[in-house]
């Protein structure tokens, strides 16, 4: 998985690690938490600060943390930079509508989201540098997902285990194992092909590669929109009294998502980069798991009880990558990596409701109102 050479320079040498969308709501805080752990390592960061909001992590500069602004679709942006140790990618198009919402084309989206992180690994293949991808739950198979029987109690959907039998699916969730079978979303299809190419070049060139499938994930600050960062988006719009609709899956907001605090995932990175030493998986779900998860409508009530009752309307369209339930199973990371997260999720909304009441405007400022 590594050659002799990268082992050595990694006990014998100052470490750097280069985060790309560093100033993203994930890469910002991914940084600020290694820096907390690791104050003798070298970051810096590039970004090419095109999402609203992303402008305000440039202060990532107080910390000594270096800021570049630039674009991974172009190599010629990262033929300057100084050689890493590290690479984490923490830049791409976040939302499993990303390339059909109007906001970017399906050609933006493939270009950043994949173009963008072979440039990535042609750095690392030039610097002999490990990789470290942060991925997604939408590589999973949308249509088994989809067609998985639910059942109503209470106010959430929850899985007829006893009817289902797919392979990577327990009562604890979604596993690495289960299908990637297409259709996964243009957003998932560039992700997958990520990672594929992401583990070629590690074997290839002998350098260590870690690729951590994020779940939902949810935090003070969050650049937040109705698809992508629901919970923060939810909170804030709640709180700000902007419209709100539970789409599809019956209009009630039955529809079950799980949270994990980007300080949670940032553990598990740093775990990596300090033990890089092959393991039996390179793949792992990262995420807040079955404790973690709740409804939207269970969100809501969390909502009406923090700031009031509001209502919610109901939109019975049903939008072509919307799953039902999806919660993943992080066993994999416990066992390798003894990995587990530390902020429940009751921390995690606390922690946005106070955001939104120092920033009632939040929405306006990023640009998702």
């Amino acid at each position: 998985m590594m050659g002799k050479a990268w082992m050595l320079r990694l006990h014998f040498a100052s470490m750097r690690i280069f985060i790309t969308g560093i100033c993203g709501f994930v890469g910002s805080a991914v940084a600020r938490r290694i820096r907390g752990a690791l104050t003798d390592v070298e970051i810096f960061g590039i970004d090419n600060l095109s999402r609203a909001g992303s402008e305000r992590n440039r202060r990532l500069a107080a910390d000594g943390i270096r800021v570049i602004h630039g674009d991974i679709r172009f190599a010629s942006d990262l033929e300057s930079l100084p050689r890493a140790d590290w690479v984490i990618d923490a830049a791409a198009l976040p939302s499993v509508l990303a390339g059909v919402d109007n906001r970017s084309s399906s050609r933006q989206l493939i270009e950043h989201n994949l173009f963008g992180t072979v440039n990535i690994l042609e750095y690392c293949r030039r610097w002999d540098s490990g990789f470290i991808l942060l991925s997604t739950s939408r590589v999973y198979a949308i249509r088994p997902l989809s067609g998985i029987p639910l059942q109503t109690e209470g106010d959430r959907f929850v899985p007829q285990f006893s009817k289902i039998n797919l392979p990577g699916f327990s009562r604890a969730g979604v596993a690495e194992a289960f299908s990637n079978a297409s259709p996964v979303s243009l957003y998932g299809a560039t992700k997958l092909a990520s990672e594929a190419l992401a583990l070629e070049y590690g074997d290839t060139f002998r350098i260590p590669v870690w690729i951590n499938r994020c779940g939902v994930l949810a935090g003070a600050g969050q650049f937040g929109t109705a698809g992508q960062g629901i919970f923060s988006f939810w909170l804030h719009a709640w709180r700000s009294g902007k419209p709100l609709r539970y789409i599809g899956f019956g209009g009630s907001g039955l529809q079950v998502r799980d949270a994990l605090h980007p300080d949670d995932l940032a553990d598990l990175v740093l775990k990596q980069i300090l033990n890089p030493e092959p393991k039996l998986h390179r793949i792992y779900n990262v995420s807040g798991g079955i404790d973690q998860a709740m409804s939207l409508l269970q969100l809501s009530n969390w909502c009406a009880r923090r700031f009031g009752s509001r209502e919610v309307n109901s939109d019975l369209q049903e939008r072509p990558f919307d799953i039902p339930w999806l919660v993943l199973d992080s066993a994999r990371a416990h066992t390798d990596w003894n990995w587990k997260p530390a902020r429940s999720l009751s921390s995690i909304l606390t922690e946005i409701a106070d955001h939104a009441g120092q920033n009632p405007d939040w929405l306006e400022q990023i640009g998702s109102s």
